[in-house]
């Protein structure tokens, strides 16, 4: 199916491992988020695997040398409030400079489509390269929405991120944007009638704070 959309699954041994745990209906909402902490930085590691260097020169306490880092590139981290929050501090422990933005998105229970509460984003994100995350992509709705407001407020290079994904997300979000990125660690069977991933894990964000 990942050969047919626009989207790199990230399949790591640890992070499935570490995906299956926060599957199961026992796991803790401590262990859940401490996983979630974890995924979003393995997530983060592959993501940056084509960022491009520049070679600079250094001096260590034995010598000068030739040494890489990132190439100008600035970046900027945007969760979809609530449950976006939960992949946050994963990817600022990779990436510690990054900027953060938040986009506020809920779906509505009766037509299951976004509605935007709240953003406030760096005044630069023109210049910036976003990773915008969300553990779930389901019916694609608040994605492809919080991916519009943000291209509205000047975004111009965007990346998503999410660790479960449905089919219909990815085709609404591949439609709406083609021209970005999708990284998922697992693309699961299809929604429910209620707009849920199944088999999924749940609602991420109640299971992430406690919420249940």
């Amino acid at each position: 199916m990942a050969d047919e959309m626009k989207v790199t699954v990230i399949d790591h041994p640890l992070i499935q491992h570490k995906l299956t745990i926060m599957r199961m209906k026992e796991t803790g909402t401590k262990d859940f988020r401490q996983l979630l902490e974890e995924i979003a930085m393995l997530m983060t590691y592959e993501v940056a695997r084509d960022f491009p260097l520049e070679e600079i020169e250094i001096e260590t306490p034995v010598a000068k040398c030739k040494a890489n880092i990132l190439k100008g590139k600035k970046l900027g981290i945007v969760p979809i409030l609530r449950a976006g929050l939960g992949f946050l501090s994963g990817v600022q422990n990779m990436i510690p400079n990054a900027k953060v933005g938040h986009v506020g998105m809920y779906r509505d229970p009766e037509t299951l489509k976004p509605v935007e509460y709240y953003c406030k984003l760096p005044n630069d994100v023109a210049e910036r390269t976003l990773l915008v995350v969300d553990p779930m992509l389901a019916t694609g709705g608040s994605a492809a929405a919080a991916l519009s407001l943000l291209k509205e407020k000047g975004a111009n290079n965007l990346l998503l991120m999410c660790l479960v994904a449905a089919p219909e997300g990815i085709k609404v979000v591949n439609e709406a944007h083609p021209e970005v990125p999708i990284y998922v660690a697992a693309i699961d069977e299809c929604l429910n009638d209620h707009g849920y991933i199944v088999p999924g894990l749940g609602d991420a964000g109640d299971r992430i704070f406690g919420t249940l």
